[in-house]
C-alpha cells in the first residue's frame, strides 16, 4: 500500500507521476536523454546500466521494467539482461560494459567509492569521457528513481508479461512524451 493517496492500480513510478506532474516532465526529460539520446553507447548498454543500478537498489518496478526495455533492444535476449544483473563480469557483454557497470555499481554505493583507477580501467576498454559521464549520471539518477519508487512504497505487478508489453511501448515512444500524455500511459499500465 503506497505511502500516500496515488492512483489504484497504477504500478511503479508512474503512479507519483500522477500525483505531481510539474515533477514528472523533468524526471521523464532526464530519461530521455540518458537511455535515448544521441550516444555511443547503445540504448540496449544504458538500460543494462539502469537496469544492474535498479537490482543493486533491490528496486522491483525499475529493474523489472528497464530490463525488460533493455530486453527489447537487445533481440529479446532476457537471459543476458539477468547474467548481468546476477553478475556482470560473467556476462557476455563487452569488457568497456563490464568497466562502466563496475563504475555505476560503485555510484550505486556512493560517488566517492568511484577511483581514478575505475575511470583508468574503463578508458583501458575504450570508454569516452561521455561514456564515463553518462555511466555516472545514469547510475546516478536511478539511484534516485529507485528511491522515488520504493520510498513511496508503489504498487509493482508481478506479471512479467505486463512489462513486456510496456518496454516495447518504452523503447518506441521514449520516456519525454510520457509526460504530456501521462494519463492515457497510466490508463495504459493500470491492471
Amino acid at each position: 500500500m503506497p505511502h500516500i493517496t496515488l492512483t489504484e492500480g497504477v504500478p511503479g513510478i508512474v503512479g507519483p507521476m500522477l500525483f505531481r506532474p510539474e515533477t514528472a516532465k523533468p524526471l521523464n526529460e532526464l530519461a530521455e536523454v540518458l537511455l535515448r539520446g544521441p550516444n555511443s553507447l547503445s540504448r540496449g548498454e544504458r538500460e543494462l546500466i539502469a537496469t544492474y543500478v535498479s537490482s543493486q537498489n533491490d528496486c522491483f518496478f525499475c529493474q523489472t521494467i528497464h530490463g525488460a526495455v533493455a530486453a527489447h533492444h537487445l533481440e529479446g535476449d532476457e537471459a543476458l539482461v539477468f547474467e548481468t544483473k546476477r553478475n556482470p563480469e560473467r556476462a557476455p557483454i563487452s569488457a568497456k560494459l563490464k568497466a562502466l557497470l563496475a563504475i555505476a555499481g560503485k555510484v550505486q554505493k556512493g560517488g566517492k567509492y568511484v577511483t581514478s583507477e575505475d575511470i583508468e580501467a574503463a578508458r583501458q576498454q575504450g570508454a569516452t569521457d561521455i561514456e564515463i559521464h553518462d555511466t555516472v549520471l545514469i547510475a546516478a539518477a536511478f539511484c534516485m528513481y529507485n528511491r522515488y519508487v520504493d520510498g513511496l512504497a508503489t504498487w509493482a505487478p508481478k506479471d512479467p508479461d505486463l512489462y513486456r508489453q510496456q518496454a516495447a511501448r518504452l523503447a518506441q515512444e521514449g520516456y519525454a512524451g510520457s509526460t504530456e500524455g501521462i494519463p492515457a500511459v497510466a490508463a495504459s499500465q493500470a491492471i
